[in-house]
């Protein structure tokens, strides 16, 4: 009988200390780790969902950069560090490619996604003038193959343009890569390529001047800001890609801490700050999700650029 309320006794303490331990988080300063350099797109996006998270969970927050290694340096990182939420991770595309190819030792499965904070659509963009409209850049891609300028190898842009062509029954795309969306901007304008895969913000100027044409979006729906904009779905060509940008934490951090931090992030990333900067980017609300639409489109992205990466040959 003692052995009975002996082993009672060690599970309510050890409910009463998990449930005291989630009522007293946070009380130390939070870190979220990224693998972004400073004035990046995800380091941007990360310090503008803190601005009113700091608020709402009532505790500092503070960037951990680790770069390298497509996002690996982070992830592995992120391994090593206590399961308790004070520790945060910033989840991209660019992590999922390096998670399908196997050059991290994170799995999904060591994760539990909180939510997203952007839901930036892949965006086909030529010359101004160059094609008549989408059908005629379809048509052209169908009697030869045509020059497509991507900012990454073996990641988001070059799938995007592979499976592009590849389900619209074209010509498979040669790919040039460029340093960066603003070099590769001014490289489609001065005819360097026929086409580039960018984000509505990484050409906003040359769009502006008249000089670039955002002609397919690869989403499931056209995008506010492109509201004239036909997406590839709408062609029959079953293909979306976005440039995400989300939070995660550890798969064993208690339930109703990973609750607390979601429902924080949540309303931050919902308040007219954040929401003012996705304007901003071309963006709108729709971009804010929570865990299970999340984490359902973390497990799609790594499944299909897994998919994409094979048939490209970067995973064997």
């Amino acid at each position: 009988m003692n052995k009975f309320f002996t082993t009672c006794s060690i599970v309510v303490m050890a409910l009463t200390g998990t449930t005291a331990a989630a009522e007293e988080y946070p009380s130390k300063t939070i870190e979220v780790v990224t693998h972004a350099g400073n004035g990046g797109g995800t380091d941007v996006t990360t310090r503008m969902m803190m601005l009113r998270a700091r608020r709402e969970l009532k505790a500092d927050m503070v960037i951990v950069n680790k770069k390298g290694g497509g996002g690996a340096v982070a992830m592995d990182h992120y391994l090593t560090v206590p399961a308790d939420g004070y520790s945060i991770l910033t989840f991209t595309i660019g992590h999922a490619a390096t998670v399908a190819k196997g050059k991290t030792k994170m799995v999904l499965d060591d994760i539990r996604p909180i939510a997203r904070g952007t839901d930036d659509p892949q965006i086909l963009m030529v010359k101004c003038g160059a094609y008549a409209d989408a059908n005629a850049f379809v048509a052209a891609q169908k009697e030869a193959p045509i020059l497509y300028g991507t900012t990454h190898l073996g990641n988001i842009d070059d799938v995007s343009a592979f499976m592009f062509t590849k389900k619209g029954g074209m010509k498979t795309p040669k790919i040039v890569p460029f340093d960066g969306g603003g070099e590769l901007a001014t490289q489609l304008v001065a005819g360097a390529v026929n086409a580039a895969v960018l984000n509505l913000a990484e050409a906003g100027s040359q769009i502006d001047a008249g000089d670039v044409c955002p002609i397919v979006v690869l989403a499931n729906e056209r995008m506010a800001g492109l509201p004239n904009v036909t997406t590839a779905k709408e062609m029959g060509i079953d293909v979306s890609f976005s440039t995400v940008r989300g939070f995660a934490v550890h798969k064993d951090t208690p339930d109703a801490i990973a609750e607390k931090i979601e429902t924080a992030l949540l309303k931050a990333m919902n308040h007219s700050i954040y929401q003012g900067f996705l304007e901003s980017v071309g963006l709108d609300s729709t971009s804010v999700v929570g865990s299970d639409e999340w984490g359902d489109q973390i497990t799609t992205m790594v499944t299909d650029m897994e998919s994409a990466l094979k048939e490209l040959g970067f995973i064997e």
